[in-house]
This record gives structure tokens, C-alpha cells and sequence, in this order.
């Protein structure tokens, strides 16, 4: 695997994960994942008592779907391990991704609050539920675009609770599904998207945080790959 890594100091590691790879893994993973790469390819080190937490996730700190990509966190050693996971806990880590949706979305801004949870009948899928975990997205409209006369919408989303497939779901839940999301997007959509989209076009596009050991603050922005660059370039961009 070829992974660009963004920023890299004693502490830290910061990758420009592509899409198709998963992040952690699982007895279900078939092929290589982040954590392989970062095992490769960035030197992790690892102390006598370590937490088996730090160790077992090869200190990836938090995740994004095998299909998006972006901006993916990794520490190099216990103590920035704990310290990052305290910072996402306490929602001090902000995280901004941008996503391409079917329609014009209005108003232009806004949040959405809605509880996540897992379906009862589909274990594979989350959803709206009234049993859900508190879950907290906000957007905002950065373009308008048409292309074979239908209308797209590209969002600067910031999710801030970390629920699995949060962004995804909630983007549905107001109308406006992500282009190509096989999951959520329903399959005649789906099918359609794929001709113009060859896949999830959910990119995580900043990161900005305190450095778990100097303090300081750190902001880490990764631009459009070519696929979703493509995609664009492909639109016509409207007036707002």
C-alpha cells in the first residue's frame, strides 16, 4: 500500500487514508488494512505495560469507513494514545469532511440531532432510532452543482458524536443521501450513482487538535483525491 502520510513527529502520525481499505482489523477482513501499513511503516514504540488498547489497535485512535477516505489519526506510544482518545471523548478534536448529496439542500446550514443506533433487523446497518445513541451532525452548503439535469449539493459536514455511519445516516434522514453510498442511498440510486461516481464520495478533510504533548495547536487538511475531483469536474457549478 502506497499511503501518504500528512504530518509526522515523535508522537504522532497523520494519514491520507484512500478509500477501499478498512482501518482495523478482523477475523472478517480480507486483505491488507491501515493497521497493517502503519505496523510497516511508522515506528510505534511500544513500553512494558502498555495499555493492550494502544497495542491491539496498533494506535490508530479513531476510524472512518473502509469507503471514505482522509484524514486518519495515529499516535506512537501510550501516552498520546490516552490523551487523543480523551480529547475525542470530550469532543475537544474537531473534524470536518466534505460529502457530495443528491439535491439542494436548504436551508444552507444547519444541525442535525437524531439517536443512532444499530438495526434490530439488519445488523449490518444503523439508523434513525428512538433508542439510539445521542448523535449530532452540522452542515453547511459550499456549492451547488448540476449534471444530467438533476441537483447536487457539496457539504462541509462536522459530526460532533462519533456514531458509527453517523454522517451517512443523517444526510438521509433529512433527504439528502451522499452520491454513491451503496448502504443508504437505496438501490436504483445507487446504481446510478456509480456511473458518474465510482464510489462513497465522503471525504475527511480536517483535523484540527492540541498536540497531546507540546500543546500546541495542530490543523491537518487533506484536498480532494482525483476520483472525487473528478467527479466534480464532470458538474456544472451553480449560482447559490
Amino acid at each position: 500500500m502506497k499511503i501518504k502520510i500528512l504530518f509526522e513527529d515523535e508522537d504522532l502520525a497523520v494519514l491520507d487514508k484512500p478509500a477501499g481499505i478498512v482501518v482495523n482489523r478482523a477475523v472478517s477482513v480480507k486483505g491488507e488494512t491501515i493497521q497493517d501499513f502503519v505496523e510497516e511503516n511508522i515506528k510505534l514504540k511500544a513500553m512494558f505495560g502498555d495499555s493492550t488498547d494502544f497495542l491491539s489497535r496498533s494506535g490508530v485512535v479513531h476510524r472512518l469507513d473502509k469507503d471514505t477516505s482522509g484524514v486518519l489519526l495515529i499516535s506512537k506510544n501510550t501516552a498520546s494514545f490516552v490523551s487523543l482518545q480523551s480529547l475525542f471523548k470530550e469532543r475537544k478534536i474537531s473534524k470536518k469532511y466534505k460529502a457530495l448529496v443528491h439535491g439542494k439542500v436548504i436551508p444552507e446550514s444547519g444541525e442535525i440531532k437524531a439517536p443512532v443506533g444499530r438495526l434490530p433487523w439488519n445488523r449490518e446497518r444503523f439508523g434513525i432510532l428512538s433508542e439510539g445513541k445521542e448523535a449530532q451532525t452540522g452542515y453547511r452548503a459550499l456549492f451547488f452543482y448540476e449534471f444530467e439535469k438533476q441537483l447536487f449539493s457539496l457539504l462541509e459536514v462536522s459530526p460532533y458524536t462519533g456514531r458509527t455511519h453517523q454522517i451517512r445516516i443523517h444526510l438521509k434522514y433529512i433527504g439528502h443521501s451522499i452520491v454513491s453510498d451503496k448502504f443508504y442511498a437505496g438501490r436504483k440510486t445507487y446504481r446510478q450513482d456509480l456511473t458518474f461516481c465510482p464510489r462513497l464520495f465522503l471525504h475527511a478533510s480536517n483535523l484540527k487538535f492540541k498536540h497531546p504533548v507540546t500543546g500546541l495547536d495542530i490543523e491537518i487538511i487533506s484536498g480532494f483525491p482525483e476520483d472525487l475531483l473528478g467527479v466534480l469536474l464532470k458538474m456544472s457549478k451553480l449560482d447559490k
